[in-house]
This record gives structure tokens, sequence and C-alpha cells, in this order.
């Protein structure tokens, strides 16, 4: 195999990262997200379709990697979409840390700038990059002020204006795990579920043009 030699992430790198079970068996503090997210998504046999056609080219996607953090919503939703993907495809994936690995996100950083997670890295037979999507598909993108609509203003003085007085310590607690809640509930609906959809049809989309 001719390898790529200018990336921190080497095949013999690639090799030592953990498969999707092996990083949900790890004692991450999500563990049921990655899997409620894992589980909740469906690739359609037209995506099916698609992502073994993609994986069949000369060229095409051979091994890809994830990088991200367990405390992300990005990342726990995407995550589970990218295994699920990987699984279509019939190529291996391998899941880093970010904050474990800073040499590996300084090569796929957002706007050249943010270590925005997650990053989803396609690789060809040769271990040379294909194509590369950061944290979210463009719909949660467009969506995005839904999640702080659910959250609301958690600040005190967001609190202070709900409540009508300069709330307590265990008040703000209180309306910060009711938002918290609030939130994790709305993650089952369809706007949540349209956005792993959609990173399947966006990562394709981006795929497809790599490979024209």
């Amino acid at each position: 195999m001719t390898q790529a030699t200018d990336s921190a992430i080497t095949m013999e790198r690639f090799g030592k990262g953990k498969t999707f079970r092996e990083y949900l068996e790890s004692g991450i503090r999500n563990l049921n997200l990655f899997e409620d997210n894992y589980n909740g998504l469906a690739i359609s046999p037209e995506q099916e379709e698609a992502l073994r056609e993609l994986a069949g080219r000369p060229g095409g996607p051979h091994h890809m990697v994830v990088i991200g953090e367990d405390w992300c919503p990005d990342v726990y939703r995407g995550a589970g979409v990218a295994q699920r993907m990987a699984e279509a495809m019939g190529i291996e994936l391998r899941y880093f840390e970010r904050d474990q690995n800073k040499d590996m996100m300084a090569g796929h950083l957002k706007g050249g700038e943010f270590e925005s997670i997650p990053v989803i890295i396609f690789y060809d037979r040769d271990h040379r990059e294909i194509a590369h999507f950061i944290e979210r598909p463009q719909l949660a993108n467009e969506q995005i002020h839904q999640t702080r609509e659910v959250l609301g203003d958690v600040s005190p003085e967001g609190i202070a204006r709900k409540l009508g007085h300069q709330p307590s310590e265990e008040e703000i607690a209180a309306a910060r795990a009711e938002s918290r809640a609030r939130y994790m509930e709305w993650q089952k609906g369809e706007t949540w579920a349209g956005w792993r959809v959609a990173t399947v049809d966006e990562i394709t989309d981006l795929l497809r043009g790599k490979l024209a």
C-alpha cells in the first residue's frame, strides 16, 4: 500500500483508534445518547445503494475517522450516523478523542480556526483523504434556533426575569435542570431525527462531488 504521509493521521495511527463499540464501552458519560442516536437512524435503501456505489468506485471510501468528545450533542448524534454509514459502505471506522489528539484536529479546523466536532474523515485504500465533514449538516444550521428556544435563557438574569425576583442558587440549578430535561426530550423528536438523515445525505453529496 502506498500511503499518504502529509497528515498526522497515519495508517499506523488509524489502526490504534477505537472502533465505535470500543468507544462506547470506554466509560463515556453519554453512552445512552450515543446508542439512542445510532439506533434511531435507519439508512434507507436508496441511501445505502448510493453509499455502496461510492465505496465501490476506484479511489472510493475504504476507511474513515471520527474525531469528537462525548459531551457534545453534535458528536453523540453524528458519531452514530458515521457508524451507520460505515456499515452501509462496508468500511472500517476508528474514533479518536479530540482533546487527546490535538495534532489530528489541527488539520481539520472549521474555517481554519475552530476545533468544531465531530470531524468525519474519509480515506481511500491508500490512506489518501477524500473528504471531511465538520460539526453538523446545513439543515441543522438553519434550524439551530430551535435549540435556543427549547433551552430558554438560563442565565441568572434570564431566570430572574422569568421568576420576577432575584433567584437563589437552588432556583438557578432547578431552572437549568428543567432546561436540560426539555432539551433531552426535544432530541427525541422529528427535527433532531431529520438532522441525522440530513447528515447522511450531505456527506453522500460531498463524497459524490469529490469522486466525480
